[in-house]
This record gives C-alpha cells, structure tokens and sequence, in this order.
C-alpha cells in the first residue's frame, strides 16, 4: 500500500474544471493552480491547455472533480461522460438536453495519480450496475463528487471490501425511471440525486445505494463540504441546483454520521444563491455549485456556474450556517469561461512539484 503525505504542510489549491467554448473541443479536463497560498487567483497550468482528455464513451467529459483518498493518498478525478459541443453546438446553441439526460452515459470518466502529474489512463465506472448483476433504470451520470468515509464498512468487514474500513460515498445526478421502463419512454420522471460507495471507483468495488435527493422534481449538482464542530461532530453541508418551477442554487446542512442514509435530516440554510452573478436576475441562472474550505483562515468558498458561458463567480463566508455572501474582492482572478469543477488543498510538496511540472510530464 502507498505511503499517505502528510496533509499537515497545506499550501496551494488545484482547481479541475473544464471549459465552455461551443466553437471548440473543450470538454476535456483542465487544471488551474492557485497563486501561491490564494484562494481568489488561479492561473491555468499547461498554458490554458487541456491536460487529461477521454477516448471513452462520448469522448468528452464534463463536471469534474478531485478528491482524495486520505489512507494511500491516491488522488481520483471523476467526471461525467458528456459531449455537447460536437458538430459546433454548445449549451447556447440549441443542444438536445432531453435526449442527453434520458439517453445518455450512465458512465462515470476516472483518472487516478499519486503525483498530480502522471495519471493513469481513463476507466469507466458505470454507476448503474447493482451488485446484483442488475442495472438501475439512469437516463445519464452527471455532475459527479465523492466524500471519503473511514468507517463505511461495519467492523469485521475489512477483508471483503479491499482490506479496510473506508470508501468514498459518491454521489451524482441521474434521471431515475421504474425497472420495467427499460426504453426510457415515461415523460414525467426527473432528475434526482443519487448515491453509491466504492473504495477506488472502479466496478469491482462500487455499490448502489439510491436515492439521496428526491424533491419531487428536478435537482441536479450537489456538492458537499464537512467541518468539525467546537463538540467534535461532523456537520456535513450541501449545496444543489433545484431544476423545477423555483430554480435556484440551495444550502442544507445535517449533523448525521451517516448523512447519505435515509434518515438524515438536513435543514435548509439559504436559497437563492448567487442571483446577484446572474446578468437578468434569475435565480435559475447558476448551477454547478463547488464548496471548498480555505486550510489558512476560517473562510468557506461557493463558486457557482452563471450559464450558459460565463463560467464560475465566487461566494464566501466564515460561517455556513449563517449562509453566502458575494465575495467583494478586486484580486480575484479566473480565466473566462472556467466551469463546473472543484477544488482541492495541496501540500507544499505538491504545489511545488505541479508548478515546477506545469501540470504534465512535458
């Protein structure tokens, strides 16, 4: 087993992130590294240049995400297996967004390393597959995050899931039909949030779980973010894009250990997030929510997506629970049309090594 860094030097920030541009192959995995120990300005590493594209599936991916293995240190992008932008059309450009969604990937695109600067080749994770052999009727996997939980696995278990207690809890976007509806034909299912656990994202590790999100409507684009309480508990918070009649980016909170369960309870904090970005006010016209925490300070980062191309603007807070504010900053900096992504704290190791490398092997 590898031998986990030290996570005590924090220093720096990678963003993953991939770009909105219709008139070109964009939908490729891009990585921004912060300005030293700055969270506001990200500098595009590879000369702005796509660092990790996929030969699978559609060949395009969208939505990524990093996140990390705390027990080996292994880092994992995760990405939505999506190309709108062929033939010239982007999500401005009249985009079959019904057909994506009912008919689309239920593949998650995976990429691993122990550097940040070689990566393994893409495998896909089909989220539909029960352990059963069976599939879950998904219209498409989108817009996919994970959370790393030690004691997943009940004590005992360790042999039967890899040699450990732990696995990320993944979640992600899906239409969901009835199991008998195999030719996606009901119109009036909508996308909720689902979950699954896998200890190294691959099929041979990955189980279905369910429903985690279910409004009654249209929700898409979940992200999550845990901070320990002065008492030692974990609250665990979230943000959504709600996608029915009341669009908007909304923030909730649960104390659960075990939060992805059915009987967590979460409590909304915030709706609304992010209309101020919005160029006509509607609330409906952000998306893509990535919560991240600053490792130097007591601030709370939101970036939202203002679509269809303007790309991420950031909220801030010290508080979650007390909600977002716009960050009123004259430093902030990212590159035009950044979207849907997220954020990850380094090591000073790291950071080095990804600056010194720009991002590739060369």
């Amino acid at each position: 087993m590898k031998t986990p860094i030290d996570l005590n030097d924090p220093y720096g920030y990678l963003l993953v992130h991939f770009i909105e541009d219709p008139a070109h192959y964009t939908e490729r995995i891009y990585l921004d590294l912060s300005e030293g120990d700055d969270p506001e300005r990200w500098h595009p590493l590879n000369g702005g240049r796509p660092i990790l594209t996929s030969p699978l599936g559609t060949k395009g991916v969208r939505d990524p995400y990093l996140v990390r293995n705390p027990e080996t240190g292994r880092v994992y992008i995760i990405a939505t297996d999506l190309q709108v932008f062929a033939g010239g059309g982007g999500s401005d450009c009249g985009s079959d967004w019904y057909a994506f969604s009912h008919h689309g990937s239920t593949n998650l695109i995976i990429w691993h390393s122990d550097d940040l600067v070689h990566w393994s080749e893409p495998h896909a994770l089909d989220v539909s597959r029960r352990t059963d052999g069976t599939h879950a009727q998904l219209g498409m996997a989108w817009a996919p995050e994970a959370l790393w939980v030690p004691d997943y696995y009940p004590a005992g278990s360790e042999t039967k899931h890899g040699g450990g207690r732990g696995a990320f809890v993944l979640y992600w976007s899906s239409t969901l039909f009835d199991d008998s509806d195999v030719d996606h034909a009901d119109p009036d299912v909508y996308d909720r949030v689902l979950w699954g656990a896998t200890a190294d994202f691959t099929d041979a590790t990955f189980e279905f779980g369910g429903v985690l999100i279910d409004r009654g409507h249209a929700a898409i684009d979940t992200t999550m973010l845990q901070r320990v309480l002065p008492d030692g508990r974990v609250r665990t918070y979230r943000a959504t894009k709600d996608n029915g009649p009341d669009s908007n980016i909304w923030l909730d909170a649960t104390d659960a250990p075990r939060w992805w369960e059915p009987g967590a309870e979460w409590r909304v904090i915030q709706k609304d997030i992010g209309v101020g970005w919005v160029p006509d006010g509607n609330p409906g016209g952000v998306e893509g929510p990535a919560l991240f925490a600053s490792h130097s300070d007591d601030r709370v980062f939101l970036y939202v997506d203002v679509i269809p191309s303007i790309g991420y603007r950031p909220m801030v807070t010290t508080d979650p629970d007390k909600g977002f504010d716009y960050l009123r900053s004259d430093g902030f900096f990212m590159a035009p049309h950044t979207k849907h992504g997220g954020v990850m704290s380094l090591t000073r190791a790291e950071y080095d090594r990804l600056r010194a490398a720009d991002g590739t092997i060369g």
